[in-house]
Parts: structure tokens; sequence; C-alpha cells
């Protein structure tokens, strides 16, 4: 398989050593200077995006223009995912978009899901996520963490929406119907996601943590292979069926 790099930090450099390791071709990367001309004459059959939010909708415009699936792992743009995703299904364009790419974050989501719904009719609990990331991460909450808080709120009635609140925040004092997401960036964190439920008498909380990032990247070369020679639109969801 031939892939295009887009962006080239860390995570494109260890896609790019597990793709090499999994027999596939780094055929092109774009990294800062976005020169999309250069990829005129290349051989491309997906592409994988873990470039910045502000660009994500960009580059995936280039990629539709050019016929070329992509593999979307930047989170930060998901306000522009609908038009997207529409644009992906009625021009059979491929497009491939997960908050995050783990195995183990896509199971432990699952988890999520039932634990969320066992808890509905117990008010007694007050819920919160906190996540973890490294200092470079420019979006907060992380895509990952508003996922989980979504499911939350598709499975605990009294949840209409999600506030995040960062490190240097004022204190926020929210109402019932609102999820509470606290984000911290520290260090070289890959993520850590953690779901407490908390009340007078107990507490019940379920974590991933990542080691590192080869799990995301993994995910993302699978999510490649996947899409290869497809078209539409497609999530996690579609590998693990």
């Amino acid at each position: 398989m031939n892939i295009l790099l887009i962006g080239y930090g860390k995570m494109g450099k260890i896609i790019e050593e597990l793709a090499i390791n999994r027999h596939h071709n780094i055929t092109h990367i774009i990294d800062n200077d976005y020169h999309w001309e250069t990829l005129k004459g290349k051989d491309i059959d997906v592409a994988i995006d873990f470039s910045i939010p502000m660009l994500a909708d960009y580059n995936i415009e280039e990629c539709f223009n050019r016929d070329i699936p992509i593999v979307v792992g930047t989170t930060g743009w998901y306000n522009k995912l609908p038009q997207l995703k529409a644009r992906a299904i009625q021009e059979q364009k491929g497009l491939f978009v997960a908050s995050n790419y783990s195995i183990g974050m896509f199971i432990f989501n699952k988890i999520n899901a039932q634990l969320a719904s066992l808890m509905n009719n117990q008010p007694s609990y007050d819920v919160t996520i906190n996540e973890i990331h490294h200092t470079q991460k420019l979006d907060a909450p992380s895509g990952t963490a508003i996922t989980l808080a979504e499911t939350i709120i598709d499975n605990v009635d009294r949840f209409k929406k999600w506030h995040c609140i960062e490190e240097n925040d004022d204190i926020f004092e929210g109402g019932e119907d609102i999820l509470t997401i606290t984000s911290q960036r520290i260090g070289e964190v890959p993520g850590t996601h953690t779901i407490t439920y908390s009340s007078e008498v107990d507490d019940i909380s379920i974590t991933h943590e990542a080691h590192n990032r080869k799990g995301f990247a993994l995910g993302a070369i699978l999510a490649a292979e996947f899409l290869k020679g497809k078209r539409g639109f497609y999530s996690m969801q579609d590998i693990i069926k």
C-alpha cells in the first residue's frame, strides 16, 4: 500500500516506522510546507492525517479533490465533520474519522456505555471525566474525551451537554444536566482518561491509560488498510465489525 503522510511530528514518525514494518510504502510526506502540488505524479492508495486542527478540513478537501481516501487522526475540527461526512457519502470519497485509533480505547468506550446505562437510574452519583495529555496537544478537551462524554450523555438521561474545565479556569458551577470534563496538559503523557461516578458512600472509576503512541499509530494503519479501495464514510465501529 502506498501511503501519503500528512503531518510528520511524533505520530507521523511512528506511523512511518510501523507502516514500513507492515510492508507498506511511505510514498510522500506533506508537513509544514503543505505544498500539495508536490503530489503530482505520485501513486497514492490512502492518506493518513495527524496534522493540526486548523488544517484538517483543508487536508480532507485536498484529498477529496484528488480522489485519495483519507484516514484522519487529527481532532479539534469536528464542527466541520457533518458537511465533510455528507460530501464523502454523496460524492463517494473515502473518509475514515476517529477521535482515537486505539483498539483498547474503542473497547473502553463500550464499557463506558454499559456502565452509563447501568448508572442511569442512580442520580446520587456525580459523574466526571478527567483527561490528561502531553503539553503539545492543541485542543482541549481531547476528541477522545468528547466521544466518552457523548456516550455518557446518550445513556444517562439527566445529562444534556458537557462542559470542559482547563487547569487555569475559574471554578465552574454548572447545572445538573451538565457533564464536566477536566483537561490537563502534563509533560509527555500520551493520553489518560478516567471516568468517575462519585457518591457519599463510594466511588466507581474506570481508566484507560495509553503507555505510548504506538497503539494510536497501529490503529490508524489498520484503518488505512481497511479504507483502501473503499468509498464513503467509516469509523472504528466498521473495523471492529
